[in-house]
């Protein structure tokens, strides 16, 4: 795993919204716009072989270009071409960072002066959440499934380890972005698992308040 000393002071950036990269995890991305095929082309020509994921900024008063200031580094680990030029690749995740400012250039593409600082433990041992009630937490998600109509591995994922579980469901329900930030900014393992628990008992409100207007 590459390690603090080895983390460049500036990355390329993939703005993508919904997109969520947490440290050890890793996301499969579709590339195909011209700009971020060539984002690709130089990231791997670099040792480290980073591309930051980072939100744009939607909440009311941003700017459309502006991002929020923290992201996430992710190793390309995986890549495969396909016959007409795009690629599918695996992000591993790194390290979030804090975003000190973009940096004007000649690239097609974004990139951004960042900060590791704050980080360190992103590229430690795995975490683990000793407040984690897992039964109840299982039994809050079987109703959001049910809700959502969403179907899962349930003995994969009543097995899996805490990060595994947590930060995996915090990158695949589909949460609104801003939401998204929040998973991501989350201090530590339990606050992560707090917020999605928080996220998850709203839709259920919603969900049942829908069904008693029906």
């Amino acid at each position: 795993m590459t390690r603090p000393t080895q983390l460049p002071d500036t990355i390329p950036v993939f703005p993508l919204p919904g997109a969520l990269l947490l440290p050890r995890a890793r996301l499969p991305l579709h590339i195909f716009e011209p700009r971020y095929l060539a984002m690709l082309d130089d990231a791997l020509k670099t040792p480290e072989r980073l591309i930051g994921m980072v939100q744009p900024c939607l909440t009311p008063g941003c700017h459309s270009a502006q991002l929020h200031h923290i992201g996430s580094a992710g190793r390309i680990t995986q890549f495969s071409e396909t016959e007409d030029g795009r690629y599918m690749i695996t992000l591993t995740g790194i390290s979030r960072f804090r975003i000190r400012n973009e940096v004007e250039g000649f690239t097609p593409y974004r990139r951004c002066a960042v900060s590791w600082a704050g980080f360190e433990k992103d590229q430690g041992a795995e975490e683990h959440d000793a407040g984690l009630n897992r039964p109840a937490f299982m039994e809050l998600l079987s109703r959001f499934f049910r809700l959502r109509g969403l179907d899962t591995d349930w003995d994969s994922m009543a097995d899996a380890d805490d990060e595994l579980l947590i930060n995996s469901l915090s990158m695949m329900l589909d949460f609104a972005p801003e939401d998204k930030q929040a998973l991501l900014e989350a201090p530590c393992l339990a606050t992560r698992r707090e917020t999605l628990v928080t996220l998850i008992e709203f839709a259920l409100r919603g969900g049942e308040d829908e069904e008693k207007l029906q």
